[in-house]
């Protein structure tokens, strides 16, 4: 068997990286394997203007340490007061590769999100003529429906109406975790593509509650039943050009995740390849984790494949720092509970 294995280097379809001194800590551990990352906007406050946008991307690029070479592609937040000129504005320079949409509540700074989604209408008829892409959060948040239902329930009273009322309107489910968002995902054609992100191809809800919560594998969409990310493991090593990498590492400090209101989010930007190829090489799929990781996202976007390479070595298990330490405090790194043979050399 092979003992190394080279990729187009690849990038990330889903990151938040925060702001301040957060930002400045966990930057460098996606720019040392990626080359560019979909940045979301939800900050406080989000990013919801072209303007906003522009000054996040400058603050970015002066957190980059010297040497590193990383293109953040930045969002903006869909919010009910969106100004549609502006997105187009903002595509049409070039800034903006997305538009980010957040039922409101649904997830971490969402409170600025959509409730009437006739409201946002308009927008999103925009970005069907100029081909940008909408990023959903897939989940309602109604509170009649249980939480690891969410998930299936958005698909059929939002996205898919969405989708019917908007023709042409490109579309990433982000972070599916269940076997109705890889069935949904499957049956769009090329206007529907979706993200899979490094932590839910390893937990699943057992994780985060037996023997004791586990607040450092709490996320949202919160991890399913393990028939789910069997699914999930399916998409992503099928090769299927419609499922590509997005790790929505999502980084809080300890003192916030270990918390009586934790926040959501794991943070796996620092071993997410070496975790991947694991999981690709227990599925004898190998050969295609470069499609997943390097090709099926660009394809997507309308982007050039990177042109440099990173390759991945296996050998004796791998460790990683148990935390990262940022400006804020410290932040756990992902644990994927199995060993890693395989380090990006």
């Amino acid at each position: 068997m092979s003992t190394t294995l080279t990729l187009r280097r690849p990038d990330d379809w889903h990151l938040h990286l925060r702001d301040g001194a957060m930002l400045k800590g966990v930057l460098p551990e996606t720019a040392r394997h990626f080359a560019r990352a979909i940045i979301m906007p939800n900050l406080v406050p989000p990013v919801v203007k072209s303007s906003d946008a522009a000054a996040y991307r400058d603050r970015i690029m002066a957190a980059l340490p010297d040497g590193m070479s990383f293109e953040p592609l930045m969002t903006l937040y869909l919010t009910e007061d969106t100004d549609a000129d502006d997105v187009a504005a903002a595509h049409a320079s070039g800034l903006v590769k997305a538009v980010k949409l957040y039922p409101a509540g649904a997830t971490t700074n969402s409170a600025s999100g959509v409730r009437d989604f006739d409201k946002v209408r308009g927008v999103l008829e925009r970005m069907a003529e100029i081909g940008l892409p909408l990023c959903v959060h897939g989940e309602v948040t109604d509170n009649d429906i249980d939480i690891f239902d969410r998930e299936a329930v958005f698909i059929d009273r939002v996205l898919d109406p969405i989708r019917r009322k908007t023709p042409g309107l490109r579309v990433v489910m982000e972070h599916i975790t269940t076997q109705d968002g890889v069935e949904y995902a499957a049956s769009g054609g090329d206007d529907l593509g979706a993200t899979i992100t490094t932590h839910h191809l390893v937990i699943n809800r057992n994780d985060i509650l037996v023997g004791g919560i586990k607040p450092h594998y709490y996320c949202l969409p919160v991890a399913k039943r393990e028939e789910h990310r069997l699914a999930l493991r399916k998409a992503a090593t099928s090769g299927d050009p419609t499922y590509f990498l997005g790790t929505d590492s999502a980084p809080h400090v300890d003192a916030l995740k270990e918390h009586a209101c934790g926040c959501a989010g794991c943070f796996t930007a620092t071993n997410t390849l070496s975790i991947l190829a694991e999981v690709f090489e227990q599925e004898d799929a190998l050969g295609r984790l470069e499609a997943f990781t390097s090709l099926n996202g660009p394809r997507f976007y309308g982007l050039p494949v990177n042109e440099d390479t990173i390759t991945l070595t296996k050998g004796d298990p791998v460790t990683y720092p148990e935390k990262l330490d940022t400006g804020d405090g410290p932040v756990t790194v992902f644990d994927p509970k199995m060993p890693l043979h395989w380090r990006v050399t």
